[in-house]
């Protein structure tokens, strides 16, 4: 198979979908050939004779597009990229597929969405959302000790104690997990909040103080239910939540938000009136302002203050470390890729009765599929 990798053209994309590393596993043996864009790694510092030196040839879109059997790629094709797909070609990407794929599907691509990889054993390898929540669940940490004003860590000087940041987490999956690991890294005392109860151990193993809403039997049997994935709630529940989060928040130095629910608008956890209890000098990281935020006062990769409390918006943490994200996020695509080609003799079998498939599969033969 010719497997193509285009230079990302979203404004501030930064990563590459695929490294040396992967070009080189493609490429051993001759079996596949890989064509990548002229500088598509510059952001991630991988340099273009890097890519020569691994097995891959280089070349301008254009030719990606007309002559790869299979497009890798970060972020879902543009509208000015569309016409450049080819009829009967593989993309594989985050294709943002709850914002429609019909535009996609009439290129006559066959697309499939990494954001739609079940959370399974067999998938862990190739599960891009977690490998980039890692990433930028570090440097949320990371930002918010750059906003905020003070020490992290507790210290003990001659002229007197300075006292522990402290950090609320809310949310605790793959991104918040990692955030917990970094401010405790950094000495802060922390809390974390989820709605799932089965964190609670995970929270506790990194050091942190699990913070919960009481749940129903009904709830707790609803969000077992879900696959992994936080689940709306019900208003009742909502009800509990504000209270104890805006409780917890007044304490805070620092929260961190990291709460997605796929397919659907970011909770709102920390309203306005949350933020006008706040300290003065207090910072928010809102990881979820992709989808709305989890705080409606957030502005997108902008920082507001309000009340003295400032508020950060960044909209694609991954890419301010694209090396590490990208080498990790072309090793996914290199694992899935791996279920569309034939061991033996690396030609493409696309089996949609593999459950990795047929959940990923967003659009084929010019139709989009409906889940």
């Amino acid at each position: 198979m010719r497997i193509g990798i285009p230079a990302e053209v979203y404004p501030g994309e930064t990563r590459v979908a695929a490294t040396p590393e992967t070009v080189k596993k493609f490429t051993t043996g001759g079996r596949h050939s890989v064509i990548i864009e002229t500088n598509a790694g510059a952001g991630a510092n991988i340099p273009d004779a890097s890519f020569k030196a691994a097995g891959a040839s280089l070349g301008c879109a254009a030719d990606i597009y007309k002559t790869a059997d299979i497009i890798l790629k970060v972020r879902r094709p543009m509208e000015s990229e569309l016409p450049s797909l080819r009829s009967g070609s593989i993309l594989i990407g985050l294709l943002s597929p709850h914002e429609g794929v019909d535009a996609l599907a009439k290129t006559g691509v066959t697309a499939f969405s990494m954001e739609l990889l079940p959370r399974i054993t067999r998938a862990q390898n190739m599960d891009v959302l977690s490998s980039q929540a890692n990433i930028a669940g570090y440097k949320a940490v990371l930002i918010a000790a750059y906003e905020y004003g003070r020490f992290m860590p507790m210290l003990m000087t001659a002229a007197g104690t300075v006292k522990a940041a402290r950090v609320l987490v809310l949310g605790a999956g793959v991104a918040g997990l990692q955030a917990i690991a970094t401010a405790k890294r950094l000495g802060a005392v922390i809390e974390a909040f989820d709605v799932r109860p089965a964190v609670k151990s995970e929270v506790e193993s990194l050091g942190a103080k699990f913070v919960e809403v009481e749940l129903s039997e009904a709830e707790r049997k609803a969000q077992a239910d879900a696959g992994g994935y936080a689940r709306e709630m019900s208003d009742d529940y909502k009800r509990r939540q504000a209270l104890l989060i805006a409780e917890r928040a007044k304490a805070a130095d620092i929260v961190i938000t990291t709460a997605l629910i796929p397919g659907r608008p970011a909770p709102v956890l920390v309203p306005a009136e949350t933020v006008a209890g706040m300290k003065p000098g207090s910072v928010i990281v809102d990881m979820a302002v992709t989808q709305g935020g989890n705080c409606p006062l957030s502005r997108k990769d902008e920082v507001v203050e309000q009340n003295g409390v400032k508020i950060v918006a960044p909209s694609n943490i991954p890419a301010s470390l694209a090396a590490d994200s990208s080498a990790l996020y072309a090793r996914n695509l290199l694992n899935f890729t791996a279920l569309l080609l034939d061991p033996k003799t690396g030609e493409l079998t696309l089996n949609r009765s593999d459950e990795i498939l047929a959940a990923t599969l967003v659009c084929i033969d010019g139709a989009p599929v409906r889940s």
